[in-house]
């Protein structure tokens, strides 16, 4: 079952909801100091494949995935259903879509 992506504004307004969904940013570590998300994990997108195993305790559960426009989450989206995970959702637009939603 594909599950399907999240926009930004709904993000925004689950954090503003003090939700803490699983969170992971596949930006570069530089981009995450300059701005990220309250709870998120940075995990750079290169670095992914080796890293899974630390994401093995959230396969079932809803993973949202951010990067600055929503094309390298996108990538890890993939990589993580390819290899079990279930419920991943990108963030659609990425941090440019975030800092514009309402």
């Amino acid at each position: 079952m594909i599950v399907a992506d999240i926009t930004a504004a709904e993000l925004k307004q689950r954090l503003a909801n003090k939700e803490t969904p699983i969170l992971i940013d596949v930006r570069e570590p530089w981009e995450h100091e300059e701005q990220n998300l309250p709870g998120a994990q940075l995990i750079p997108l290169g670095s992914l494949p080796e890293k899974i195993q630390e994401l093995e305790e959230y396969k079932d559960q809803e993973i949202l995935i951010h990067c600055r426009s929503g094309k390298r989450s996108a990538t890890a989206q993939a990589i993580l259903r390819q290899n079990g995970f279930t419920n991943v959702r990108n963030v659609e637009g990425g941090m440019l879509a975030y800092n514009e939603a309402p």
